[in-house]
């Protein structure tokens, strides 16, 4: 190895540990190694042993022991490996982790390595990463590295898709399982059914099966029943031979559903109020922060949303499960981010960060949509294909959940669009394009959404709106950057909105952002994006309580208190 040595914390971003600029703005290789024991009781032939990485960004090579076991390209998907044979008892192990950031044309999301040669200018060797995004290109082993072990004969996934009929749920499961040797007697099944007061209340005696339970309680979003996010648990047990595997799989209960003008929930009218988000904290960067996950959490409840997008990737899985137990809904996003070509390199690794995505997430409930991309160059005429095998893809992946993308190019000239079962739109009038005026908003948003519906003949939605915010400065009249713009600026669009709602195809409205995020240093961001409803240490500013206001009286909440601000 070269360079210094330091300690860094796994899981965390390496960017903003250190006091050296040098470090927080790094592109390329980056090493981590540690060193572990393994306990003897491990050293059976009964046994296998797993390494399982919650995500490392970008390219991981991984090495035990000096050995290479396993490499992995994408930043926001786990991947594991059998290390059964390259672990030590009795000694150390030492495993290493060579990790670049370095994103391409060909990386999901996409950038490009620019060097500076001009020896005149530039020092030696100078070189700068440019992105397609406006979030900070966070790197380092981001989630929790595990290392477990299962029988040699083991349980390797679960798949679960529910259905509803009458008072009736109906659970639809596949097991699949593996072996490290080959099968001589092929194993058996048996999966029990218990809801939340621990009580059995179905079984199911095969591998695949239906398992109906009588009475049961769905799971709905936060708002629409009074007890939201109801979750039972599947016990599967594999035995084969003298070997037997249990695991603990959640399920919820529900149907998702989109007509040319409604998406539905357990048959029911939903319509999205929440945020788009980012997995962003000072100090630890993208690492999985388990206290700022329950902040951010309350702070959903308290505002009253009830859904949010995984912009612009996967979140952690221990954010995908609590949005399952707290009833918050989720659209699922792919890391593709601002792509602006489209070509079968691409397309294929776009395949594949979709059936790691689907694979990890399927059977988590709080999952209602399927986002394949933010902000594409979509009126290319290539794209036009792109989207369509990138869809048809998604669907044989899972069939149970609509797919779409978060749109910015004109309706007129978008060419993704046809292929999405709801249109998902990133709109910033009063912003990007007059800013400071928010008397145009109304108008502009009530034309765009209902061209946009008359074209697609599908569900429309807002994905995307906000205006930069620095917390603390004020202006009369208001002015951009100030919390009194962003407070005018919001009123504007929520008229448009309830407009909109009215003509009954316009089913949601997502801001952004939940909280004010880092991006890479530009002139036109004061350390980092400004558009949160919260600070990045999650303080509100004004327009949270506009907010608040709003997502409640949508969501006709019973209880009023003296803290609500409802502007006139």
């Amino acid at each position: 190895m070269t360079g210094d040595v330091i300690p860094m914390p796994v899981p965390s971003s390496f960017n903003d540990i250190t006091q050296n600029k040098t470090v927080r703005d790094y592109v390329g290789w980056a090493w981590y190694e540690t060193q572990f024991f393994i306990p003897n009781s491990w050293n059976t032939k009964e046994q296998r042993i797993v390494l399982y990485f919650g995500s490392a960004h970008y390219h991981a090579s991984v090495f035990l022991n000096g050995i290479s076991v396993v490499n992995h390209t994408g930043g926001h998907l786990p991947f594991q490996v059998d290390v059964t044979d390259y672990v030590m008892f009795s000694v150390k192990n030492r495993l290493t982790v060579a990790l670049s950031n370095i994103l391409t044309h060909h990386t999901i999301p996409q950038g490009k390595v620019i060097y500076k040669n001009n020896s005149e200018e530039y020092p030696e060797a100078f070189y700068v990463q440019n992105v397609n995004f406006d979030f900070f290109n966070y790197a380092g082993i981001h989630r929790s590295v595990i290392l477990y072990t299962t029988p040699t004969v083991y349980i390797d996934d679960i798949t679960v898709v529910t259905k509803i009929n009458g008072t009736t749920g109906i659970i639809n499961y596949v097991v699949t399982f593996n072996s490290v040797q080959p099968f001589y007697k092929s194993p058996s099944c048996h999966v029990e059914v218990f809801d939340m007061d621990n009580d059995l209340v179905a079984r199911g005696k095969k591998c695949q099966d239906v398992i109906t339970v009588r009475n049961a309680k769905f799971w709905w979003p936060v708002g629409m029943h009074p007890q939201p996010g109801y979750l039972y648990t599947l016990k599967v047990t594999l035995e084969g031979g003298n070997v037997k595997d249990i695991y603990y799989q959640t399920v919820g209960i529900r149907t998702v559903k989109v007509t040319d003008r409604t998406f539905l929930i357990n048959g029911k009218p939903f319509y999205f109020m929440g945020f788009g988000k980012h997995e962003d904290a000072n100090i630890r960067g993208k690492g999985v922060d388990l206290p700022l996950i329950v902040k951010d959490f309350n702070l959903i409840k308290w505002i009253g949303a009830n859904s949010f997008r995984t912009s612009h990737y996967p979140y952690a899985e221990e954010i995908m499960d609590q949005a399952d137990k707290q009833g918050v809904v989720v659209i699922d996003e792919s890391p593709a981010v601002g792509l602006d070509a489209f070509d079968s390199v691409l397309l294929t690794k776009h395949l594949q960060v979709m059936a790691e995505m689907i694979q990890r997430d399927k059977n988590h409930p709080s999952v209602v949509m399927w986002s394949v991309a933010n902000e594409p160059k979509s009126s290319k005429s290539e794209a036009k294909n792109y989207f369509k095998s990138l869809v048809d893809h998604t669907k044989t992946l899972d069939s149970s959940r609509p797919v779409t993308a978060a749109l910015s190019v004109s309706y007129e000239t978008d060419l993704a669009g046809q292929f999405m079962d709801v249109i998902m739109q990133n709109h910033y009038f009063g912003w990007y394009s007059d800013p400071g005026y928010t008397q145009v908003i109304y108008k502009q948003i009530i034309n765009v959404f209902t061209k946009s519906y008359k074209k697609y003949k599908k569900p429309v939605m807002i994905s995307e709106y906000g205006a930069d915010t620095v917390a603390g400065l004020h202006m009369d009249p208001a002015f951009i950057f100030t919390e009194d713009y962003q407070t005018e600026y919001l009123m504007e669009y929520h008229k448009a909105f309830d407009f909109l709602r009215e003509r009954g195809f316009f089913i949601g409205e997502l801001i952004w952002n939940f909280a004010d995020f880092m991006t890479v240093q530009k002139i036109n961001r004061v350390v980092g994006n400004k558009k949160g409803i919260f600070t990045r240490e999650r303080q509100p500013k004004a327009a949270a309580k506009v907010l608040r206001c709003r997502y409640l009286l949508l969501a006709n909440a019973s209880v009023r208190d003296t803290n609500m601000y409802c502007p006139a």
